[in-house]
C-alpha cells in the first residue's frame, strides 16, 4: 500500500492522527522524518522510535531522498516545507488523502459522527482483536492495550478508522461499513448549518461499497434525516436491531442489559463498563452491533468491553491533586461537555465538581454560545480559560471566555465562576478553589491537558 515510498516527511507530525500514520509507515520499513511548531509528548515518543523530529519549519527539513510529503490540513499552503516540496516535484498529500488510498486496500470500517468517534473506534478495534480478526486500527487517541497507542497494525482484512467530519475529510475514505454515532451542529466555520452537515454525511453513506451497511443511533435526531441502503439500528431504551435497557450505575462502573431484535427480542446478556456515562453505553452498543454483524459472538464483545479501561483524554483519571481526583477530557462540544459532567456525578456521587474548561476555537464558541452557557453552568465551580486558538481555522477574535463568564453570571449570579487568561492563571485559581474530595474536571480539545499532567506531578 506504500509501494515505492522510501522516505516520508510529515509536516505537522505532532497531531494525534499524523503521528499514527507516521508510526504505520515506520512499521512498513519506510524512513520517516517530521516537523512541528511545538514539541510534545507525542513528538518525543516518535523520537524514541527513531523518527527524526524538527522543531519548527525550515527548507532544510525536507532532506534529499524524501519522495513523499504528508501534511495535516492545519498547515497553510504557503508553508516553506510544502513550497520546497512543490519546487522539487515531490509528491504532496494530506494525511486524509493518504489514508483514503490506504483504505481502498482493506475492508474498511469508518466510525464517524460528531461525538464518540474515538471511544467507539477503540472499543470496536479491541473487540475485533479479541475475536481473532487481527484488525488494523487507527484512533484519534491513545488506547491502552495497543502497543503503538493510537495505532494497531494487524494482518487481517479489516481496517477500523475514525472518520473526521471536519471539512468532510471522511469523504477521502472508502468504507465497506460505517458506524455513525450522531450528527449535531459543529464545525460551523466550514458547514453552513445542520442541513449541510447532514447532506455531507448522506454523500458519505452513498459511497458505501457493495452491500455495505450503516450502524446508526436510531434515537439521534440529526441522523434521522439520512437514508441508508442497509441500516442496522442501535439505541438505549428503544426497540431496534440492538438495544439496551435498565442501565444501572455505581461509583466507578455501570451496567446495562443488551438485546437483539430478531423474530422477537433476544436478551444477549449484560454489558459492564468501567467508563462512565449513558453516552458510553451507546458507544458500546454501536461497537457491539458492528462486531456482531461481522460475526463476532456477544460473549466476546462483552468480555472486551468489560476489560476496556478508557482512552487518553476521554474521562481519563490522571491522578490526585490536593486530595481531589483529576480527570482529563477532550470534550469541546456542548453536548459532549454536558454528558461528561453528568457522567462525573454518576461516578463520583455527592462530590463537588470543579470544571476547568478551555473553549476550543472562537468560531465554535460564537455559534454555540448559548449552548455553552447552559452546559457549563452544570458544574458546581468553574474556571474558564481563554479560548484556544486553532491553527488553520477561522479565528476572528470576536468573542472571549470573559463573555461566557459574564453570561453565566447573568444566568446564575450565585455561580462560582472565574476567568483565567492562560493555563498559569487557571492553576492559581484551582489552588485557591479546590478542596479535598473534589473532582477536578479539566476539559477541552486544546492544550489544557498539559495542566492536568502538570498539577499531579
Amino acid at each position: 500500500m506504500f509501494t515505492g515510498i522510501k522516505h516520508a516527511h510529515f509536516v505537522g507530525i505532532g497531531g494525534i492522527g499524523m503521528s499514527a500514520l507516521a508510526k504505520w509507515m515506520l512499521h512498513e520499513g519506510i524512513q520517516v522524518t517530521g516537523s512541528d511548531i511545538h514539541t510534545s509528548d507525542i513528538t518525543n515518543a516518535l523520537s524514541h522510535r527513531g523518527i527524526k523530529i524538527f522543531s519548527g519549519h525550515a527548507v532544510s527539513n525536507v532532506a534529499k531522498g524524501v519522495d513523499i510529503v504528508v501534511h495535516t490540513p492545519a498547515v497553510p499552503e504557503d508553508n516553506i516545507e510544502l513550497k520546497e516540496a512543490t519546487a522539487r516535484g515531490i509528491k504532496i498529500v494530506s494525511n486524509f488523502e493518504l489514508l483514503g488510498e490506504v483504505s481502498s486496500s482493506y475492508s474498511t470500517i469508518v466510525v464517524t459522527g460528531t461525538n464518540g468517534k474515538s471511544t467507539t473506534t477503540a472499543m470496536l478495534g479491541l473487540i475485533l482483536e479479541a475475536a481473532g480478526y487481527d484488525p488494523t486500527v487507527l484512533v484519534g487517541s491513545l488506547v491502552p492495550g495497543f502497543k503503538d497507542g493510537n495505532l494497531r497494525v494487524g494482518k487481517g482484512r479489516f481496517f477500523v478508522i475514525e472518520g473526521c467530519e471536519y471539512k468532510a475529510n471522511m469523504m477521502h475514505l472508502q468504507p465497506e461499513m460505517i458506524v455513525l454515532t450522531n450528527i449535531e451542529q459543529d464545525h460551523l466555520d466550514y458547514y453552513r448549518d445542520l442541513e449541510h452537515i447532514q447532506q455531507t454525511f448522506q454523500k458519505f453513506v452513498d459511497k458505501l461499497k457493495g452491500q455495505g451497511m450503516v450502524v446508526y443511533n436510531v434515537k439521534d435526531k440529526g441522523t434521522q434525516a439520512l437514508k441508508f441502503p442497509q441500516g442496522i439500528g442501535y439505541g438505549a431504551d428503544v426497540e431496534t436491531d440492538y438495544f439496551s435497557r435498565d442501565r444501572k450505575t455505581q461509583p466507578g462502573s455501570q451496567r446495562a442489559m443488551v438485546f437483539r431484535k430478531e423474530e422477537k427480542e433476544v436478551y444477549l446478556g449484560d454489558v459492564d463498563l468501567n467508563v462512565p456515562g449513558a453516552f458510553n453505553i451507546e458507544n458500546a452498543l454501536a461497537a457491539t452491533a458492528a462486531a456482531m454483524e461481522l460475526g463476532v459472538p456477544f460473549a466476546t464483545c462483552r468480555q472486551a468491553l468489560a476489560e476496556f479501561s478508557g482512552i487518553w483524554r476521554r474521562f481519563e483519571r490522571v491522578g490526585v491533586w490536593h486530595g481531589a481526583d483529576v480527570v482529563s477530557d477532550y470534550g469541546h462540544h456542548p453536548s459532549g461537555v454536558s454528558g461528561t459532567i453528568e457522567a462525573t456525578r454518576e461516578f463520583f456521587p455527592g462530590r463537588r465538581i470543579v470544571l476547568c474548561y478551555q473553549p476550543h476555537q472562537h468560531d465554535r464558541t460564537i455559534k454555540l454560545f448559548d449552548d455553552f452557557v447552559e452546559t457549563l453552568s452544570l458544574a458546581d465551580h468553574i474556571v474558564l480559560v481563554e479560548i484556544y486558538d486553532v491553527a488553520g481555522r477561522n479565528e476572528d477574535h470576536e468573542v472571549s471566555s470573559k463573555q461566557l463568564v459574564e453570561a453565566i453570571k447573568k444566568r446564575d449570579p450565585a455561580k462560582d465562576i472565574r476567568y483565567a487568561p492562560d493555563l498559569h492563571h487557571a492553576e492559581n485559581e484551582l489552588r485557591d478553589l479546590v478542596k479535598p474530595g473534589d473532582v477536578i474536571l479539566i476539559m477541552g480539545a486544546g492544550d489544557i491537558d498539559e495542566l492536568a499532567r502538570k498539577i499531579i506531578v
